[in-house]
């Protein structure tokens, strides 16, 4: 494995595009001229590739214990140290971006990568590990709204349905390394309500989050709202589903393709987000 590729994969590749891409896009809804809207962009890219950088570095040893085959550091392809330096130099990238955008678009932005660092650096071990991924995500599309002339606040609904995505973005994640985290000393929230709740809840929380960007915006629903509540099923049902063996992985990829899903049918359903 390259170099290069070891580093791009240690940024959690998958989560890091959802994210950035769903950032792009709400950007693109508020209306942001195409220079600004690049820079919320490259903004959160940065942060999200140093969460994910932080993330293999600080577990690098956890993730050796158990063998985790997916982890380019457990592979030998990149050292920790190296992570730890590509992780300080991209949380400075985003800080620096962030700002750029203004002190308060910025500062809401980079609400999510500090709740990202506090996640790995040891919230993920508590009772409250669900709580960076509601205040980050909730965050995100206000720290993007804001970032339009004037700085105007992000409706309820937007935020809401961030940081229940968030939400249950986490419970899906943990799914597929319940037992692994455990043999580890990770007991955060999903692991103390076990698989079947930790699923019912993180489908609760999805399918929640689609209504409300449906009902949420002025004017009520749109055809194309609709349409991604239809589409929003499956993924809720796969969510549920996380709580036995056979569905655990590809219960967090369902969650990351709804929430693009759910944001691409916003914008071309024309809703309002500031």
């Amino acid at each position: 494995m390259g170099h290069l590729r070891a580093l791009a994969l240690a940024t959690h590749l998958g989560p890091t595009v959802v994210v950035t891409t769903v950032a792009t896009l709400l950007a693109v809804a508020s209306g942001l001229p195409a220079g600004r809207a690049a820079l919320v962009c490259v903004a959160v890219l940065a942060g999200q590739a140093s969460i994910g950088w932080s993330n293999d570095w600080l577990d690098a040893d956890r993730d050796r214990a158990v063998a985790r085959a997916d982890k380019p550091v457990v592979q030998g392809a990149v050292q920790p140290r190296r992570l730890r330096s590509a992780a300080l130099i991209a949380a400075t990238t985003a800080v620096v971006l962030s700002l750029l955008l203004g002190v308060l678009p910025g500062l809401l932005l980079l609400v999510l990568v500090a709740s990202g660092w506090a996640y790995n650096a040891g919230l993920k071990r508590t009772a409250a590990s669900l709580l960076p991924y509601v205040t980050g995500f909730g965050a995100l599309p206000a720290g993007v709204v804001a970032t339009a002339p004037g700085a105007p606040i992000a409706p309820w609904w937007l935020v809401t349905a961030g940081g229940a995505l968030g939400a249950a973005a986490h419970l899906a994640n943990v799914a597929p390394d319940l037992e692994d985290d455990l043999a580890t000393g990770v007991r955060g929230l999903p692991h103390r309500l076990g698989p079947r709740v930790s699923a019912l809840t993180a489908a609760l929380l999805l399918g929640g989050a689609s209504v409300v960007l449906v009902i949420g915006p002025d004017g009520g629903p749109t055809v194309a709202g609709w349409i991604g509540l239809g589409l929003a099923v499956p993924a809720v049902a796969v969510a549920g589903l996380a709580g036995t063996a056979r569905f655990r992985r590809p219960a967090f990829p369902a969650v990351m393709l709804l929430t693009v899903l759910d944001v691409v049918l916003l914008v071309l359903g024309g809703a309002g987000v500031s």
